[in-house]
């Protein structure tokens, strides 16, 4: 294990906003708000697919379908009074620990909650281009970084992914890529100034503007301007220069939807360096409808070596994984890519991190040859 450092969208976003903002005060109402879409608790229709659900979880449900219903109604996303107050209302919301599977709400909320990811995707990427303007009209931006709002949850999602890194990986990897970056790059940055301090950062993007603004912010900074790179493409274009890098970060919204996600990784799998790790970011409980969930059965071609489930402000779930050893490419049988899939045993809980209030699962990996 190597030693810590000094602290201890498709493709364009990084963390959710409106974080760390006092609590709103929050009222329930459980009269439906005539647009059709949200399910009220009077509703012959269960909020949940043949489950029993809580009432304090139908509760949540609807106050999320409620939320949606007015953020939907906006006629922009970009940060105002309107915009803060909803997202915080939101966040607050899904941000206590919850016992929901999303893959067991009916399909009305299913189609909201997809909708609502969406939805909060823009609005995160609307927040960070605001910001990466802000900061980009200073001679040196990085020595003003502290006012985006949410830094300091930036600051904690990256110590602990560094420390989960650090778990896994047995030297300083010299090239890193972060898929999904956006326009104010700040795990990009925050790991590369306090924690990964001579590795080299390829940061992709399918937003050209995103690009050009995340460029802005480290061009004055000495060393994260030789060490930082910035690539405008699609993911799912880039192929054999995959194998270069030794740790790969993928962005919670780099695939909005299951279809998308699984596209993206699958990707990976086929064309990342055998040994090469992988550090992806999901959600759990009510986090899920403000992002998309990745399960450990998703990620064929991988060893999954832990799944971190934070119950603080940090939102994000953290899944690490490394790519197999042996990969099947039956190409000339006309059958398609072929990867071995991932075989992960018991679920066992712990806190090697002590890391707030937080829950983590390891899953322990299976020899993949047997």
């Amino acid at each position: 294990m190597f030693n810590e450092g000094v602290c201890s969208r498709l493709q364009c976003s990084s963390n959710l906003l409106f974080l760390l903002t006092p609590t709103p005060q929050v009222s329930i109402n459980n009269a439906l708000l005539g647009r059709g879409e949200v399910i009220s608790l009077s509703s012959q229709q269960p909020l949940l697919e043949g489950v029993s659900m809580g009432f304090q979880d139908e509760i949540l449900v609807e106050r999320v379908c409620q939320i949606y219903d007015n953020i939907s109604k906006l006629e922009s996303l970009k940060p105002s009074k309107d915009v803060n107050m909803l997202f915080t209302q939101l966040v607050f919301t899904c941000m206590p620990p919850s016992s929901i599977d999303v893959v067991n709400l009916n399909k009305g909320v299913q189609d909201i909650r997809s909708k609502l990811i969406r939805l909060c995707g823009e609005a995160e990427g609307l927040l960070e281009s605001h910001f990466s303007t802000i900061l980009g009209s200073y001679s040196n931006p990085l020595d003003h970084v502290h006012i985006f709002p949410y830094y300091s949850n930036y600051l904690k999602l990256s110590h602990l992914e560094y420390t989960i890194l650090t778990k896994h990986c047995t030297h300083v990897p010299s090239r890193v890529a972060f898929v999904g970056s956006g326009p104010l790059p700040l795990t990009s940055i925050v790991l590369a100034t306090y924690h990964l301090t001579a590795t080299s950062f390829h940061n992709y993007d399918i937003d050209p503007e995103a690009n050009s603004q995340a460029a802005r912010l480290v061009s004055s900074d000495p060393d994260l301007s030789k060490r930082m790179s910035f690539h405008t493409t699609n993911i799912l274009d880039v192929a054999h220069s995959l194998r270069d890098y030794e740790v790969v970060f993928l962005a919670a919204l780099v695939g909005m939807d299951k279809e998308e996600k699984v596209q993206v990784l699958d990707h990976l799998a086929k064309y990342m360096a055998p040994g090469a790790l992988l550090m992806l970011r999901s959600a759990h409980g009510a986090r899920a409808f403000l992002y998309p969930v990745v399960e450990p059965c998703d990620l064929h071609g991988f060893d999954v070596l832990s799944v971190f489930h934070p119950t603080d402000e940090v939102i994000n779930s953290v899944i690490i994984a490394r790519k197999c050893q042996v990969q099947i490419h039956p190409m000339e049988q006309g059958l398609g890519p072929m990867i071995l899939p991932s075989k992960c045993s018991e679920i066992q809980s712990f806190n090697p991190l002590n890391h707030g209030n937080m829950m983590v699962e390891e899953l322990t990996v299976e020899d993949q040859s047997s």
